[in-house]
Parts: structure tokens; C-alpha cells; sequence
């Protein structure tokens, strides 16, 4: 800002847009995946043991990733990158570990990653001796940037390291007698590489292995750094999957990352466009902005009446798992696996989601429709009573809904209005939120009468309407106070309060003003009775009168 307060130009800020270019879109006028839905779930491949731990701050030890390699097991995942073996000894040793248990799964395809340079390649393989199935990845950049600053060569050098590569993957498959070995191929960067460059490299490296039927190859397309949005994403994945060599028998896959914060989108849109498996992490952790996260997802096509083929129903636990073993937590706002992301403050989405929880009941067979709530939180494991939490943006339908759903009280209308409004100015007090506990602390003081306190009449007949029984409370049946409302329900026991017939009643008295007043006893007439003299003693009046 300007001393004036005016908005300054010319910042470096500003001045530093000219550095960088924009990207240069492919143009594909003739574009299919936009006409597309998502039916079923691509192949997953989960890179959390190598791109994920490769990225942390203190990386998994043995035992660490063990744990994580169980969990993707267990929640369904067929593949997973287990480590990058010539990187280090702990991923060695990792590698290792797994190949020589004797206890994978047949269906389970374990992949590991190695620099096309047949020296890696062929200690790479060496590596998986032992399992039944294996991935062996072999990659090099292709970029424009690295083939100028890292390697100091032209195209045609970057395509022979590449076949170079292949040449290496193919000896090292027949070597592993015993394991049955994919061979994949990246350009890495792709997509800060020329698209013609990247399919010329891809196309090599296919003529070169020669897929049939029977083997199992793939191309994977890796966005090493997110360049450009999703849509342009999208035409390139489609251009790829339209001019790919041996495409019939060739698995398009795709290696998104969120450096523009646009990985799920441009996942999503790559399956559109012909990929047919995504390599990425649970809860997005990788290098910088990290990888794309495959809970968010698989949970979009769950959401979507899609199986993803991935058991998340315990997606609390998943998260307890991944947040020890990466030693970082799970932002609580993150899709569908965060703290909060089923919880609601505003008052207008309070008194929606009770409103859609209500029909709900009534139908529960029905297509799922709860306003602001894009599932049923029950299906990922959680349940309903943090869905709405009090702070003072909160109305009266979130606070009725806590107090039906935790407390078992429905509140009648007039009621809910008075009580948020004691509500939001004890919150304009202290700030903060209110608990269900301190909730029910809050009704209490407000309105209950003291339990099991004297009967506040000696003698009422049994028959007695309320304003018979405020007119001898009153001791005048001489423009007697009159009960506007009255309610009596059951609750039962909680942490709270005691089980009995909670009788809540609106008394309005001959001075003027009114006021609610409540009280849970073992029998109705006592209840009655002591919720109308909580109200009686609670109505403002302008002639002080006992009661």
C-alpha cells in the first residue's frame, strides 16, 4: 500500500510474471473426454512407500512401512511401489524383506523403479527374485530443461538412454525365471515435455519390447511438476492414448502430482481420456505439493454410486495408520478423511442436515440426499454426532439437532428460538464452541427445575390442567398465569442427566412476557407441575409477585 492508502504498482511481485512462460496448448479440437463418465475405478498403484517416503522428513524405517504395506493389502490395493532399490540400503533391504516372505498375495503386483542404465536396471531386478509378480519401472527425463542442464543432450541421445533402458528391463525379465515381471516405461516430466518427443520415446521404447497379448506392459505418463490445468491435461492424455503404439495390449497410466493444487481434477479427467491406472498416495503426501491423493479419488467415485475397489469403510483408521507412519497429520479439512469435513457450524447447513437427517428416517431406503453432505458419513465409519458442532455462527436447528441426537430432547420451536439465543450470548462471552455436554450444562441452568426438588403444591388434583395448577401456585385465581405450551416426552439416561418424563412449558403471565421452564421427573404430574413453576419463577414481570 501507498502512503496514501492507495493499492501500489509496479511490485516486484509483479514485475517478476515476465520470467516465466505460459504453457502452449495442444489444441485438440477434436476432444472425446469431456462426452465421458467415470463407471469404474481405474487400476490403483500406490507409491506411498517410495514417492510418499522419498518426500518425508524422516523416512519409514523397516517396521514403518511394513505397517503401511499391510494396510494397502488390507483395504484392497493390487499394486504398490515398494521402493526405488539402488537408492539406498533401506530400501534395498525393504525390497528384500518382501521378496523373500513367501507370503504375498497371488493377485499382488509389487513395483519397484530404477534409471534407465542397464547397470541399475539389472541390480534393480535382482532385487525382486523371489516374488510372483513384479513391476519393473524404468525411466529417464525427456524435458527440454533436463535434457539441457542434466544430461547436455539431443533428442536423439534422450531416446537411445531410453532404449537403452528397455533393452535392460527386457534381459532382466528373462532373467527373474519364477516371477512374472510387467515392464513399464515414464518419461519423466512429460508434461514439460513436447507431446510429438514424448509419444516418439513411448512409441521406441514399445517397438522395442514388442507387446503381445499375453505380456503385460505399460506406459506410464507421469506430471513429474502439474504444468498446465486439467483440461489441457486431459487432451494430452487423450492424444497419447489415440497415437500410442500397440495400444490393444498397452496399459496407459498416469503419475499425476498437485503443484497446482489440481491433481484430482486432472487424474480424473486423464481416465476420462483413455488412462487406465493412477499412481498416487493416500492423503496426497510426495514430493512439494505431493502426489495426488487416491482417497480423494476413489471416494469421488463412491460418491458417485461407483465401487472403487477400495474398502475405505474404516477410513478413520486408514488415516491413523498413515498419519504414524508418515509422522505428519492429515490436514482437517482434507476430502473426505479430514476432522471436519462432515461437521457444519453455519446455522442454515445446521438446520438443513437435521432437516435431510429427519426424511431420512422416514426412508431410509431413499437415494442418499442430506443437504451438505455429499455421503452418509456412517459409510466411511463415522457417525452422526459430529456433524453439527455449536460455535457462534450456529443457529437454533444446529442446537436442536444436538439436543434430540445426544441428549434425546426435542425442543419445541418457540423453545429453539429462546434457547439459541441463551445460547449466543454466553458464546459472545467466552468465544469458543460449545460441547453437547456444556450444551445440556447451559439448558439446565436456564430452564430445568432442581430434580426431585418439594412438590410446589400441596394439593392439585390429579385432573388438573396446567392453569389450574398455575392459578395455585400463584395463590389467585384472579388473572392467573396461563401455560401457552406444553410438552412432555421420555428421555433416557445419559451422561448428562438422569432418565424420567422431561415436561418443557411456555408460561406467559397477566403482567406481560413469557418464559419456558422445564423439568425431568419419574411421573408426569410431578413433572408438570415443577416445569411450570420453573417457568412461573422465570417470567418477567412488572409487579413483583411470590410464587
Amino acid at each position: 500500500m501507498t502512503e496514501n492508502g492507495g493499492v501500489m504498482t509496479g511490485s516486484g511481485f509483479a514485475a517478476a510474471t515476465g520470467k516465466y512462460r505460459p504453457y502452449q496448448p495442444l489444441r485438440l479440437s477434436d476432444r472425446t473426454w469431456p462426452d465421458r463418465q467415470l463407471t469404474a475405478p481405474p487400476v490403483w498403484s500406490s507409491v506411498d512407500l517410495r514417492d510418499g517416503n522419498q518426500a518425508l522428513l524422516d523416512p519409514m524405517d523397516v517396521a514403518a512401512k511394513r505397517r503401511f504395506f499391510d494396510l494397502l493389502v488390507r483395504i484392497g490395493f493390487t499394486e504398490i511401489e515398494i521402493g526405488f532399490p539402488t537408492s539406498c540400503q533401506a530400501d534395498w533391504d525393504f525390497v528384500r524383506s518382501l521378496s523373500g516372505s513367501g507370503r504375498m498375495p497371488d493377485h499382488l503386483r509389487l513395483q519397484v523403479m530404477s534409471p534407465a542404465r542397464p547397470e541399475l536396471v539389472e541390480r534393480t531386478a535382482e532385487s525382486l527374485r523371489g516374488l510372483p509378480r513384479a513391476v519393473l519401472q524404468v525411466f529417464n527425463p525427456t524435458s527440454p530443461a533436463q535434457r539441457r542442464v542434466v544430461f547436455r543432450a539431443d533428442r536423439e541421445r534422450i531416446k537411445a538412454l531410453a532404449l537403452t533402458g528397455a533393452d535392460a528391463a527386457m534381459r532382466a525379465r528373462d532373467m527373474l525365471t519364477g516371477t512374472h515381471l510387467s515392464l513399464q516405461y515414464a518419461p519423466e516430466s512429460f508434461t514439460q515435455t513436447e507431446p510429438e518427443f514424448a509419444l516418439e520415446v513411448c512409441n521406441a521404447v514399445l517397438e522395442r519390447w514388442r507387446p503381445g497379448p499375453d505380456d503385460d506392459v505399460r506406459i506410464n505418463l507421469p506430471a513429474t511438476v502439474e504444468a498446465f490445468p486439467p483440461a489441457e491435461f486431459g487432451d494430452r492424455i487423450e492424444w497419447m492414448h489415440r497415437h500410442l503404439a500397440y495400444r490393444d495390449v498397452v496399459m496407459l497410466s498416469v503419475h499425476p502430482h498437485n503443484d497446482r493444487g489440481t491433481g484430482v481434477a486432472a487424474a480424473e479427467t486423464a481416465v476420462l481420456a483413455g488412462a487406465q491406472r493412477v499412481e498416487g498416495t493416500l492423503f496426497g503426501n510426495g514430493e512439494r505439493s505431493g502426489n495426488v491423493c487416491l482417497i480423494t479419488l476413489a471416494m469421488n467415485l463412491f460418491s458417485q454410486g461407483v465401487d472403487p475397489g477400495l474398502d475405505l469403510g474404516d477410513l478413520d483408521e486408514v488415516r491413523r495408520v498413515v498419519e504414524d507412519c508418515n509422522q505428519m497429520a492429515v490436514p482437517p479439512r482434507h476430502p473426505w478423511g479430514g476432522d471436519l469435513v462432515y461437521t457444519s457450524f453455519a446455522g442454515s447447513h445446521q438446520d438443513a442436515i437435521s432437516k435431510g437427517l429427519r426424511e431420512r428416517e422416514l426412508d431410509p431406503r431413499r437415494p442418499w440426499d442430506v443437504p451438505y453432505l455429499a455421503i452418509d458419513p456412517r459409510d466411511v465409519g463415522r457417525d452422526y454426532q459430529a456433524l453439527i458442532r455449536v460455535n457462534n455462527q450456529s443457529g437454533k436447528g444446529g442446537i436442536a439437532h444436538l439436543m434430540r441426537s445426544r441428549h434425546g430432547l426435542e425442543l419445541p420451536h418457540r423453545l429453539q428460538i429462546d434457547f439459541s439465543a441463551a445460547v449466543q450470548r454466553h458464546l459472545d462471552r467466552t468465544g469458543g464452541e460449545v460441547s453437547a455436554p456444556m450444551l445440556w450444562q447451559l439448558f439446565a441452568e436456564q430452564y430445568l427445575a432442581v430434580p426431585g426438588g418439594p412438590a410446589p403444591v400441596a394439593a392439585v388434583p390429579s385432573d388438573a390442567t396446567p392453569d389450574m395448577i398455575l392459578a395455585a401456585l400463584t395463590g389467585s385465581d384472579i388473572d392467573p398465569p396461563v401455560c401457552l405450551e406444553l410438552e412432555v416426552q421420555p428421555v433416557s439416561a445419559t451422561d448428562s442427566h438422569r432418565a424420567g418424563l422431561c415436561c418443557l412449558a411456555y408460561v406467559a403471565g397477566p403482567w406481560g412476557g413469557g418464559a419456558w421452564g422445564g423439568a425431568i421427573e419419574d411421573s408426569r404430574d410431578s413433572a408438570v407441575a415443577a416445569a411450570l413453576l420453573a417457568g412461573l419463577r422465570r417470567v418477567p414481570r412488572t409487579t413483583a409477585r411470590a410464587a
